[in-house]
């Protein structure tokens, strides 16, 4: 699955890369961003590609109540056409989702404890996942949108950390995801398939990732792991936590997951 991802690009460099229109939208860099949380996304339409504000976790038009987002934060590619919450999405809505990097948990042998991994294309350049859009009106009539990540089975890669990946799409193939006009699924489908390992890398990052709260350049730097494998924090971190908790530094604590990230 896909539960959390950054999007740390300037939206001069977004604009370029993803050939949407110009925009208002504020843009801060995000570099943990989690289910709940809004993001940006890039849908087509006459005058244009477009970005737009949706939150993550889509909640179908026939839905009712926004809850239902909390479960459907991804889609698996295989079963798009079976499952009502996502089947008319998947011909009608489709969308891009910029992004430079997602996380997954490495879970350890032996170990209930789990490493945060991050995976980038080479040269770290940005891309999109491949999503399906909502759009949910509220009993009190304000219009809510939203959006899913699409799943695929994992690339060599991804699959010594995870079974599934988030589709991430080729660049020649978002024209065709973006198409309104191209309905047919074997034609969909071929553009899900897992992206190619060679084009990526992974590295284990800080565990300060595991919350969805905390949002700052330090979780995408890489770290290094004792002889544990678990990340070693840096020296400035540690001596954060204990002032915030009120103890004595202990070498041998670790923190705790407070989100798995599956």
């Amino acid at each position: 699955m896909c539960g959390r991802y950054t999007q740390t690009k300037a939206e001069s460099l977004l604009r370029k890369r993803f050939r949407f229109q110009g925009t208002e939208l504020e843009m801060p860099p995000r570099y943990n961003l989690a289910p709940g949380q809004e993001a940006r996304v890039v849908l087509t339409s006459e005058s244009g590609r477009r970005l737009v504000p949706m939150r993550w976790g889509l909640v179908p038009s026939w839905a009712e109540d926004e809850s239902i987002g909390n479960r459907l934060i991804n889609a698996r590619a295989e079963t798009l056409l079976q499952k009502p919450s996502f089947r008319t999405a998947f011909q009608q809505r489709r969308c891009l989702v910029p992004a430079d990097s997602f996380f997954e948990w490495k879970k350890e042998p032996g170990s209930k404890r789990k490493v945060p991994i991050r995976f980038v294309l080479k040269g770290e350049d940005p891309f999109a996942f491949a999503g399906l859009w909502e759009a949910w009106r509220a009993p009190d009539g304000h219009e809510l949108r939203t959006f899913t990540v699409i799943t695929s089975l994992p690339n060599r890669l991804v699959a010594e950390v995870h079974d599934r990946m988030p589709a991430i799409l080729k660049e020649e193939d978002e024209e065709a995801w973006l198409d309104p006009t191209l309905t047919d699924p074997a034609r969909l489908a071929p553009l899900l398939a897992p992206f190619p390992a060679e084009r990526m890398e992974a590295y284990a990052v800080s565990s300060r990732v595991n919350s969805g709260q905390i949002d700052e350049p330090a979780l995408i730097e890489r770290v290094a792991l004792d002889e544990s494998g678990m990340p070693v924090e840096p020296a400035a971190e540690r001596e954060k936590s204990r002032k915030k908790k009120g103890k004595a530094p202990d070498p041998a604590q670790r923190s705790l997951f407070d989100v798995s990230g599956e």
